[in-house]
């Protein structure tokens, strides 16, 4: 499979300090040209999280805000149009920071599962407390993801997108760790086969090449990511430990491309070799040809960059850029 980004490439994970989408937008392109994407700014407020943020792309599955967070509700309220007028403001920004660019780039929404968590019903349970409800969740979703990778590639003609689906709750779905309102429970687990089916529901909305699946769980499910049908996984390297590298390399040798976050999210940053030496070590603990890693490996930020200072997060964007492009160069 051809894949949309080119050998080389790094990428952000999503969110970044700040409030300004226009240059937030202006400084991924110029940062990451390879693979840049569209910028998440929390700082805004309600509907600017990554809950929010997801929950405007529903399709006839209006959502508002209540005590304990978002919630189903029978009509579009205040708190839905605010939600999707901050991701318009985004995706105009990023059009017009994109003009002429003819590469991949990103987008992110929530996973079916992790929105199932953060999302209530009427009841105030969680929407994974009801299988229908949780079908319907996940069929919503993919509609609005279909209508939203439709509209990024309107806007930007020459471009290929990519789709970053975040499942953090995934591990706590399966292992049935998501707790009841009360607090005393937890909701019962979901099926491996039911959740990559849910999964696979979303991930198929998105043009083939272009399906990634983020997790930055200590325990990510690389059997169900793969059957869900994501062709790249999306992971943080410092939580990877030597019990999960057969599952990746059997990921690999099945053709997924490996984003790696290998730059803290915030804190002290290292320097390119540091970061270089970590996808290096696992290349070999893997045994891979090395010739191979561009191809396969982007590097990434751990997670999320919203907690960090406006600086520490163009540095860190600067780093893994040079660590991609450090990969072309065969000095194993």
């Amino acid at each position: 499979m051809t894949r949309p980004w080119p050998p080389g490439a790094a990428t952000g994970i999503g969110s970044l300090p700040g409030i300004d989408p226009v240059e937030a937008a202006r400084l991924v392109f110029g940062e990451l040209p390879d693979l840049p994407h569209v910028p998440e700014l929390p700082d805004r407020g309600v509907g600017a999280d990554m809950i929010g943020r997801t929950a405007a792309l529903l399709v006839d599955l209006p959502t508002e805000i209540a005590a304990s967070g978002w919630r189903i509700t029978a009509r579009p309220g205040r708190d839905l149009r605010r939600a999707r007028d901050l991701l318009a403001w985004d995706v105009d920004a990023l059009e017009a920071a994109g003009q002429g660019y003819t590469g991949a780039v990103k987008v992110q929404v929530t996973g079916p599962w992790t929105l199932a968590t953060a999302i209530e019903l009427a009841s105030g349970h969680a929407v994974v407390s009801d299988p229908g409800a949780a079908r319907d969740l996940a069929d919503s979703l993919a509609e609005g993801v279909r209508g939203h990778v439709a509209d990024i590639a309107g806007r930007l003609p020459g471009a290929r997108v990519v789709v970053q689906v975040d499942e953090p709750a995934i591990d706590a779905v399966l292992g049935g760790r998501v707790p009841t309102p009360s607090g005393y429970g937890t909701v019962r687990s979901v099926a491996a086969g039911i959740v990559e089916q849910g999964l696979r529901t979303v991930l198929q909305a998105v043009p083939e090449g272009g399906r990634v699946v983020h997790c930055c769980a200590n325990r990510v499910p690389f059997a169900v990511l793969r059957g869900a049908g994501a062709d790249a996984l999306s992971i943080d390297a410092s939580t990877l430990t030597v019990g999960a590298y057969d599952e990746v390399g059997a990921a690999i040798d099945a053709g997924l491309a490996l984003w790696l976050g290998v730059v803290p999210s915030s804190g002290t940053a290292p320097d390119s070799a540091a970061a270089r030496a970590v996808i290096d070590e696992l290349w070999a603990d893997l045994g891979f040809a090395f010739e191979q890693r561009a191809n396969v490996v982007v590097p990434t930020p751990a997670c999320g960059l919203a907690g960090a200072t406006p600086s520490y997060a163009r540095a860190t964007m600067k780093l893994v850029r040079e660590v991609g492009a450090s990969l072309l160069v065969d000095d194993s």
